[in-house]
């Protein structure tokens, strides 16, 4: 079963807001029936606030309901947290806050050394940036220029992992396959292949034929002329 969206929040709020028995809140949440009741003792998860599975997309209410009734029934996840992330993604530009914004030229400044096949379009959305300010950091034309030191700009929070991988992955699948460099390492299938010249030549000369070795013949010494006047009478 796919893991659910923070499972003890998760776990805190069925306890809290259903009959559900303690293990079908734990197999659905992937914990132990004795933490279950640990949370529901207050014992675990102290402090931690229920989080809604039914509102985050994970859960419907019917199946809550239809669970309650039978404790053979266990919940079925309607949506994995990696689609529940997904939904949460903003649509359109990006808005970046005025307290970051001046952080942009140096999260520029890293694109652009680190991952030159991204586009200027990929740059503009992932750090909320324009075209204009791409090119004055590319060209090293900015205002502040002197002042400009890259740096990560999910370390900078104007972006988040997922987001940045995603677009150096679809820049990646654009650029054409590079041909291997004159001196570079080759496949082993391609080193030990025959050249044209000498696959025809093994084609036409004709085979040799192997003459069958005798092991005793290995290891007879040939007679010297005393040995045969010593072995007459």
């Amino acid at each position: 079963m796919s893991q659910v969206l923070m499972p003890k929040a998760t776990a805190v709020w069925l306890v809290e807001n259903t009959a559900l028995t303690f293990e079908q809140i734990g197999d659905f949440v992937g914990m132990h029936a004795l933490e279950i009741s640990g949370i529901a003792d207050g014992e675990v998860a102290q402090g931690i606030k229920g989080m809604d599975p039914v509102a985050k997309g994970q859960l419907d209410a019917a199946e809550i309901k239809r669970a309650e009734k039978d404790p053979k029934i266990r919940l079925r996840l309607k949506k994995p947290v990696s689609a529940v992330l997904a939904d949460a993604k903003r649509k359109g530009p990006r808005y970046t806050p005025l307290s970051k914004r001046q952080d942009r030229p140096a999260a520029i400044a890293w694109l652009l050394r680190n991952h030159p096949e991204l586009s200027d379009a990929q740059i503009m959305k992932l750090v909320g940036t324009t075209k204009p300010t791409i090119e004055q950091v590319r060209a090293k034309t900015h205002w502040n220029m002197a002042n400009i030191r890259p740096v990560d700009p999910v370390a900078l929070g104007l972006c988040s992992q997922i987001d940045l991988d995603e677009a150096v992955a679809k820049a990646a699948s654009r650029r054409p396959a590079a041909l291997p460099e004159e001196g570079a390492l080759r496949d082993l299938s391609e080193t030990l292949a025959p050249f044209p010249g000498e696959a025809a030549a093994e084609e036409e000369s004709p085979a040799l034929e192997e003459t069958p070795i005798n092991p005793d013949d290995l290891f007879r010494l040939p007679k010297t002329p005393a040995a045969e006047d010593d072995s007459e009478p």
